[in-house]
C-alpha cells in the first residue's frame, strides 16, 4: 500500500506482542507518541523519569528496524488529523487503554477520525478486556475470587505475536526533542532509580528471565520478606506496556510446562489482581478519587500536615513503617507486603485519608497506575469492593519481627538504628539505655520516638470506624 499508517503508542512502548504494530505492518509506518497534557492523570515525577527512559529505548528499537518514532506533545486528536492532513495517511492504529478520560477521548477520536480514515484499536495490556468478564446475573465481579476464576475459565489467551517485518515511512515529519519536554527531573535526583531500573523492552525481559529463574522457586514462601529477592519487579514494565501481561502469564505456564504449582499461581494472582483493578476502573470509574463503600463518605479523616509529611519522609518512629518510605523515595518503589504497612498506619494510625496516601504513591512510584494504585489504597482503607476489613489494623511491630525477623531491610534503609541487636531493631524505643548507647541511638534525635502510640491509635482508628458506621 501507497498510503502510509499511523502506529500510535501509548502504554504499549514495545515492538513484540504488539497487536497494532502487527496490523500495520502492511503499511508504511509512522510511530508516534503523543503527551496529553490534558490528561487528569499525568504521570508523576517517578513516573515520568521511567517514561522518558522507555521512549529512549523505544527509539533506539524502532531505528533498529528502520522507523523513526516522532514524539508530539499537545492535544493528539490535532495532531493526528494535522499528520494525516499533511502525509496522506489512510489509517491509525492503536492499542487501547482503560482509564475513563482516555476511553472518552479515544471515541471521539474514533468518530472524527473514522469520517475520513480507517481507525484500528485493539487489545494490549490485559489478559481480558473489562467488559468480556460478567457474573450469571450480568453485572460486574466485586469479588477477586470469582473474577479470578473466570479469568481462568478462558482457559488461555491470543497467541504472542512476533515482531514483524516493518516498513518506515520515508516522508519528513517534524518531532519534537525528548528533553525539550521538561519530564526529566531537574535537579537530577534519580540517581537511586537510575541505580535500581533499566526501563525498556529489553529491561523487562531481563527482569522476567532473571525472576522465573531465581525468585519463582520459591515464590509463595519468600514473596512476604521484604529483604528477599523475591518478587518479579515487573509492575512499571507493565504499566508502561514494555511487557505484555501475556507474554509474562505464557512465560510461567512454559515454564511449570503448563502445570503450575503452588508457586506459579500465587505469581499468576498477582497479574489477575492487576486485571481486576483495570476491571473495576472500568466499570466503576470513580474508583480513584471516591471510596467505593459509600458510609466511609463519612469517615472522620483528620488533616494532619504534619504527621502526613512525617509518614512521607520515613520519621514515623516506626523501623518497617519509615524503610518502606525511604525505599520508596530512594528507588520509586516499595516492597508490596511493606505497602500494605505503610499504607495501613497512614489511613488506621494517623486516621489521614487513602487519597492522600494515593497521591503521594502516584507521584513517587515507577509504577504508579491509576488502576492498581486506587484499588490496592482502597483494599488496605476498607472502603473498596472485596476490601480488607477496616479493623484490621496491622501492628507495626508485629509486621516487622515477623515479615524482617532479623531486621535485614530495616538496617538497609534505616542504618541510624542499624547496630541495634535484633529483639530491638523493629521497637528501639523498649530498648534499654544501654543497648542504645551502644548502637549510638538518640531517640528524639538521631531517630524519632513514634509519632503516636499503637494501642491509643488503634483504639482511636476503631472509634472512627463505629462513627462512620453508624451514619
Amino acid at each position: 500500500m501507497n498510503a502510509p499508517a499511523i502506529v500510535w503508542f501509548r502504554r504499549d512502548l514495545r515492538l513484540s506482542d504488539n497487536p497494532a504494530l502487527t496490523h500495520a505492518a502492511d503499511f508504511s509506518i509512522i510511530p508516534l507518541f503523543i503527551w496529553d497534557e490534558n490528561d487528569p492523570h499525568t504521570p508523576g515525577g517517578a513516573s515520568q523519569w521511567w517514561l522518558y527512559n522507555s521512549l529512549i529505548s523505544l527509539q533506539k528499537s524502532l531505528k533498529e528496524k528502520g522507523l523513526n518514532l516522532i514524539l508530539r506533545r499537545g492535544n493528539p486528536l490535532k495532531i493526528i488529523q494535522e499528520i494525516v492532513a499533511s502525509h496522506n495517511v489512510s489509517t491509525v492504529f492503536w492499542n487501547r487503554c482503560y482509564e475513563p478520560y482516555i476511553i472518552t477521548r479515544d471515541q471521539e477520536i474514533k468518530e472524527t477520525l473514522s469520517r475520513s480514515i480507517k481507525c484500528h484499536s485493539f487489545n494490549a495490556s490485559l489478559l481480558a478486556e473489562p467488559w468480556t468478564l460478567k457474573t450469571r446475573s450480568d453485572s460486574p465481579y466485586q469479588v477477586f475470587n470469582p473474577f479470578f476464576k473466570a479469568l481462568q475459565a478462558l482457559e488461555s489467551f491470543s497467541p504472542l505475536l512476533p515482531i514483524p517485518p516493518l516498513k518506515g515511512y520515508k516522508g519528513s515529519i517534524l518531532s519534537d526533542c525528548l528533553e525539550d519536554w521538561g519530564i526529566y527531573p531537574q535537579p537530577d535526583w534519580s540517581q537511586g532509580l537510575s541505580q535500581e531500573w533499566a526501563p525498556g523492552e529489553e529491561g523487562a525481559h531481563k527482569n522476567l528471565t532473571s525472576f522465573l529463574s531465581q525468585a519463582l522457586p520459591g515464590y509463595s514462601v519468600y514473596r512476604n520478606f521484604p529483604d528477599e529477592r523475591s518478587t518479579s519487579k515487573l509492575s512499571p514494565y507493565l504499566h508502561w506496556g514494555e511487557i505484555s501481561p501475556r507474554q509474562v502469564w505464557h512465560s510461567v505456564l512454559n515454564t511449570c510446562l503448563g502445570e503450575p504449582s503452588q508457586n506459579e499461581w500465587s505469581f499468576l494472582k498477582e497479574i489477575a489482581w492487576r486485571e481486576f483493578a483495570y476491571y473495576l476502573l472500568y466499570h466503576f470509574p470513580e474508583l480513584p478519587t471516591k471510596s467505593l463503600r459509600r458510609q466511609f463518605d463519612q469517615f472522620p479523616w483528620i488533616k494532619d500536615k504534619e504527621y502526613l509529611q512525617k509518614w512521607q519522609k520515613g520519621m514515623t518512629g516506626y523501623p518497617i513503617v519509615d524503610a518502606g518510605m525511604r525505599e520508596l523515595w530512594k528507588t520509586g518503589w516499595m516492597h508490596n507486603r511493606v505497602r500494605m504497612i505503610t499504607a495501613s498506619f497512614l489511613v488506621k494510625h494517623l486516621l489521614i485519608s487513602w487519597q492522600e496516601g494515593a497521591a503521594w504513591f502516584y507521584d513517587t512510584l515507577v509504577d504508579a497506575d491509576i488502576a492498581n494504585n486506587a484499588l490496592n489504597w482502597q483494599w488496605v482503607a476498607g472502603c473498596g469492593v472485596d476490601s480488607a476489613p477496616y479493623f484490621r489494623i496491622f501492628n507495626p511491630v508485629l509486621q516487622g519481627q515477623k515479615f524482617d525477623p532479623q531486621g535485614k531491610y530495616v538496617r538497609k534503609w534505616v542504618p541510624e538504628i542499624q547496630l541495634l541487636p535484633d529483639q530491638y531493631i523493629h521497637n528501639p524505643w523498649e530498648a534499654p539505655t544501654g543497648a542504645l548507647k551502644s548502637a549510638g541511638v538518640e531517640l528524639g534525635k538521631s531517630h524519632p520516638f513514634p509519632i503516636v502510640d499503637h494501642k491509643k491509635a488503634r483504639a482511636r482508628a476503631l472509634e472512627a470506624f463505629a462513627t462512620a458506621q453508624s451514619f
